[in-house]
């Protein structure tokens, strides 16, 4: 071809942007540029059109690759499992994609912390603190969340800056290749040329993105240079010749790839060997005429069975979809029951809670619905499931404060019996921490936080009173075995005091003061010893002559005479004169009740019977008023 007839680069690079523009501003294809391999005289216009076709193809699967992501509902999400979905998210390396979920996560974290603080402010005012004193420290939950935020942030800022600084590296590398490319198309030929401009192509398919202001004019320069360099090489024709059949065994290989993505049960994995494989088919360069049509439909063909199969699956899932729905909304109505549950024992509550849970596992467990129906069912559901629990909240709250006063009741109660310790009333004080303990018994619920230890602290104080009781008991109980033992020494004395000559009201008025100020003896010996002190002073009083009422006046005598040395005497005498005065009024009243009741009784032998026995009554009742009288006139003696 002559030199006058070869169009110049700057005429080249308009033909090949007009070209681009008039393809709807198309990117050229790597294997478009390698189909200007041909000599000039060649029509190449059917390769192209088949490369476009690839170019709409990769389009597609590039934005239909992968599964479609389920939506996650991150209002029902807790602090903490929003902390571990960010985690997730960020273990994407992924910027684009991850963006939108992290600021959605900390949009719903956001409300929960500023809810927290909104609350500590509320509470700080109402303690009496100022607006302008109020500090809010963030938990270590918030903190690890925030520094990830903020890590994020930092990491995704130095992506796109080093993204965009690669194209810019990527525009310097690529013109270079402009340069070295000139260079070859304008220099002499040799049989080293292809190899270079094989070269070339490799490393120039292997550059990444560039700026996409500098896309345009830089595809098309590249376009016209290999236009250029392959009309400059017609002597090379049966090597492109040659290549493009290498390029057929490459594409071949391809397609039979393609082929066998059919059968791989992974269909995110196939559509992504898919996708390598369309990439990979497009940089490969021209194939013989005749091969480019068959060729292009087998690899279209082994595609779009993969997308058939996707296709297919996707209309499966839309049944089993409807299925979840169903199940899912079988589920609300279930959850409905517990949304307005009340009750006042915490037994109840946690019952009821283990079966809201279980629902809601079994609301995890169901997959997911159609998209358009997801955000309002998942709204429903976990409407219920908050009121629930906010209702619980309430309850505890109700009962927190219940449990505060009764803390204060309780720290009361160990007030009163951590004052009794050191008593030594022992009766008195152990009655009354008795009562304590009662009042203790029903209290009701405390804080469980400090439960235990005021339990310990009121039972530390009865201990320690019962123990110095105990402790001090076995004192006084060994004085009491004394007391008993001096006691049974006595009364042995007055017995034998008895069968002696030497008698005398004195000497046994001397032993009974002697015994009554001897002391308390031991509870189970009291019945005992003082029946042996009766009947010896019975035994002394016979032996003296004494008998019948005049004993009895003597026994009494000698008791009042014993109460002349008591500091309390005149009190006592007071309360017993004051006690046989009481007596002598209720056997006054009973015998004019009984000699009442006997002008009722008709005459008959029954009612004769029932008149004996109150004569029998009334003159015994009498006789007792006589010695009570007595008893009276001694006392006045005193």
């Amino acid at each position: 071809m002559s030199t006058d007839k070869e169009m110049s680069d700057e005429d080249k690079v308009t033909q090949a942007t007009q070209n681009q523009e008039a393809q709807g501003s198309e990117e050229i294809s790597n294997e478009a540029i390698q189909e200007s391999t041909v000599e000039v005289t060649e029509d190449t216009s059917n390769e192209v059109s088949q490369d476009s076709k690839l170019d709409v193809e990769d389009e597609e699967l590039n934005q239909d690759e992968g599964e479609p992501e389920e939506e996650i509902d991150y209002t029902s999400l807790s602090k903490e499992e929003l902390l571990t979905a960010l985690k997730n998210v960020l273990a994407s390396a992924n910027f684009a994609k991850s963006d939108s979920k992290i600021n959605e996560i900390k949009s719903h974290f956001d409300e929960y912390f500023h809810k927290e603080k909104d609350e500590a402010l509320q509470q700080f005012l109402a303690d009496g603190g100022e607006e302008d004193d109020f500090q809010f420290k963030k938990s270590t939950l918030d903190s690890e969340f925030y520094v990830l935020i903020h890590d994020f942030k930092v990491k995704k800022s130095e992506f796109f800056k080093d993204q965009e600084k690669q194209k810019e590296r990527n525009l310097t590398a690529k013109n270079a290749i402009l340069d070295r490319l000139r260079d070859l198309v304008d220099g002499e030929e040799t049989t080293l040329s292809i190899n270079a401009i094989k070269s070339i192509q490799e490393e120039w398919k292997k550059i990444g993105q560039v700026p996409s202001a500098q896309n345009k004019n830089l595809w098309a320069s590249y376009n016209a240079l290999m236009d250029r360099f392959y009309d400059n090489r017609s002597i090379y024709f049966e090597l492109k010749e040659l290549d493009r059949k290498k390029n057929l065994e490459h594409k071949t290989e391809i397609c039979e790839k393609a082929e066998e993505l059919v059968k791989v049960e992974d269909l995110n994995e196939a559509i992504k060997s898919l996708n390598d494989l369309h990439e990979e088919f497009k940089h490969i360069g021209p194939v013989p005429r005749d091969e480019q049509e068959s060729l292009w439909n087998r690899f279209k063909t082994a595609s779009d069975a993969v997308y058939d199969r996707r296709k297919e699956y996707y209309d499966s899932q839309k049944e089993v979809y409807k299925d979840n729905l169903e199940l899912k909304e079988k589920l609300i109505i279930k959850l409905d029951e517990y949304k307005d549950f009340s009750a006042s024992k915490i037994k109840e509550w946690n019952v009821k809670t283990k079966e809201v849970l279980a629902i809601q596992k079994e609301w995890e467990a169901v997959g997911p619905v159609p998209k358009e129906m997801g955000k309002e069912i998942n709204k429903k559901f976990w409407s219920s499931f908050k009121h629930f629990f906010q209702n619980k909240n309430q309850f505890f709250k109700e009962l927190d404060e219940v449990r505060l006063t009764n803390k204060n009741k309780a720290e009361e109660l160990i007030s009163q019996a951590e004052g009794l310790i050191e008593s030594t009333e022992w009766q008195d004080t152990a009655n009354k921490l008795i009562s304590l303990q009662q009042e203790w018994r029903n209290l009701g619920p405390t804080p469980e936080k400090v439960r235990d230890d005021l339990y310990s602290r009121f039972k530390k104080a009865c201990d320690t009173f019962f123990e110095n009781r105990r402790n001090a008991n076995k004192a006084v109980n060994k004085e009491f075995d004394e007391n008993l033992k001096t006691k049974l020494t006595l009364i042995d004395e007055i017995t034998k005091a008895a069968d002696s000559e030497n008698l005398s009201e004195e000497s046994l008025e001397a032993k009974i003061l002697q015994f009554n100020e001897i002391g308390f003896v031991p509870r189970k010996n009291m019945k005992e010893v003082l029946a042996k002190f009766n009947e010896a002073v019975d035994q002394y009083v016979e032996k003296l002559g004494i008998q019948g009422g005049n004993k009895d006046e003597f026994l009494f005598r000698l008791n009042l005479n014993k109460l002349q040395s008591d500091p309390n005497g005149n009190r006592v005498l007071n309360k017993k004169e004051h006690g046989i005065r009481k007596q002598i009024s209720d056997l006054e009243n009973n015998i004019t009740l009984w000699k009442n009741n006997l002008e009722f009784f008709a005459a008959s032998k029954t009612a004769d019977k029932l008149k004996d026995q109150f004569d029998d009554k009334i003159r015994k009742a009498e006789q007792e008023i006589d010695k009570l009288k007595k008893k009276l006139s001694i006392i006045r003696e005193f």
